[in-house]
C-alpha cells in the first residue's frame, strides 16, 4: 500500500479520520494525499481562490494532526468540482490510490453511516478500498483486523489486498463467517475456502472461524467485541453479502450500532 487519499469536509467528525490517516500512512510508509473537494455552486468560503483553499486545508491539518507534518510524505490539494464524490474519485483514480479514508457525518457512528447515500456511493464507485473512520475510533492500534466473509472466491482477492496493509503492521487477519445453520455443508465450504486461501494468499497471521447466530448484526457486533477488533472489513457485492444487507435501510434501522470500529469496504467489481 503506497498511496492513500484522505478526504475532509473540515467537520469535527473528520478530525479522527485525519489523525488516523496520518498515523496509518506513517506506519505503512505510504504517501498521503489530503484533499478537500468543494462544489462550484456552494463555495462555502465566499469565492476564495484555490490558493486560499489550499492554505485553509493545510492549516486545518497542521492544527489537528498534532505532529510534525514536515517529516511526513504528505501533500495537500483543494479541488473544485460540481460533485464532491466525483472530485474524490477523480483524484484517487488519477493517483491510482490504494486506499481512500474518510470520516463519518453522524455522531452515532457506523449504524447511521451505512444509510448515508454519499458513503454508499463512494464505496460502490471507488476503484480502491474505502476506509470509514467513526468519531470515537481507536486511532493508533492496529492489532486485529476482522474480515467478514461469505467464503467465496471473491473474498480471497479482497483478503490478498488486505494483506498489503496487515503485513507491515504485523496485524492479525481474523476471518469470520456468520451462519444461521450448523451443518456439514458450512464446514465443507470453510475447508474449501481455507485451501483456496492458502494457495492464493501468502500471510501466516490469518485465522478462520465460523460463528452461528440468527441475527447477523448482533453476531458480528458480539464477535468484534470478543476479538477486540481494531477494524472490520467487508466485500461490497451488487446483490448479496453482508455489506449489501447492511446497506438495506430497513435492516439497518433495526440493528444496533457496530460501535466505533473503522470499516473498510472492498468493491467486488474493482478487485
Amino acid at each position: 500500500m503506497k498511496k492513500i487519499v484522505y478526504t475532509t469536509d473540515y467537520s469535527e467528525n473528520s478530525i479522527p479520520a485525519l489523525k488516523y490517516a496520518f498515523s496509518l500512512s506513517e506506519k505503512l510508509q505510504a504517501s498521503l494525499f489530503v484533499i478537500y473537494v468543494y462544489e462550484f455552486v456552494s463555495d462555502s468560503f465566499g469565492g476564495k481562490t484555490k490558493e486560499k483553499h489550499n492554505k485553509i486545508l493545510t492549516d486545518f491539518c497542521k492544527v489537528h494532526y498534532g505532529g510534525d507534518i514536515e517529516k511526513l510524505d504528505v501533500s495537500f490539494e483543494a479541488i473544485a468540482d460540481d460533485s464532491v464524490i466525483n472530485g474524490i474519485l477523480k483524484k484517487a483514480n488519477s493517483l491510482q490510490a490504494d486506499l481512500i479514508i474518510s470520516g463519518t457525518k453522524s455522531e452515532m457512528g457506523l449504524k447511521e453511516l451505512l444509510i448515508e447515500n454519499k458513503a454508499k456511493e463512494l464505496i460502490s464507485k471507488a476503484l480502491c478500498p474505502v476506509l470509514i473512520v467513526p468519531k470515537n475510533a481507536n486511532l493508533y492500534r492496529m492489532d486485529t483486523i476482522v474480515y467478514a466473509s461469505d467464503f467465496e472466491e471473491e473474498d480471497v482477492c479482497a483478503i490478498d489486498n488486505l494483506v498489503s496493509m496487515a503485513k507491515p503492521l504485523n496485524a492479525k487477519i481474523q476471518i469470520v463467517h456468520i451462519s444461521a445453520l450448523k451443518d456439514g455443508a458450512e464446514i465443507k465450504k470453510r475447508d474449501w475456502f481455507m485451501n483456496l486461501l492458502n494457495e492464493k494468499v501468502k500471510y501466516n497471521n490469518i485465522d478462520i472461524e465460523i460463528i452461528y447466530g440468527e441475527n447477523i448484526f448482533e453476531s458480528l457486533k458480539t464477535y468484534l467485541e470478543d476479538k477486540n477488533a481494531d477494524m472490520v472489513t467487508m466485500l461490497e457485492r451488487n446483490s448479496k453479502g453482508i455489506i449489501n444487507m447492511l446497506f438495506h435501510v430497513d435492516l439497518v434501522k433495526k440493528m444496533e450500532t457496530l460501535g466505533n470500529i473503522p470499516l473498510m469496504s472492498f468493491n467486488e467489481n474493482r478487485l
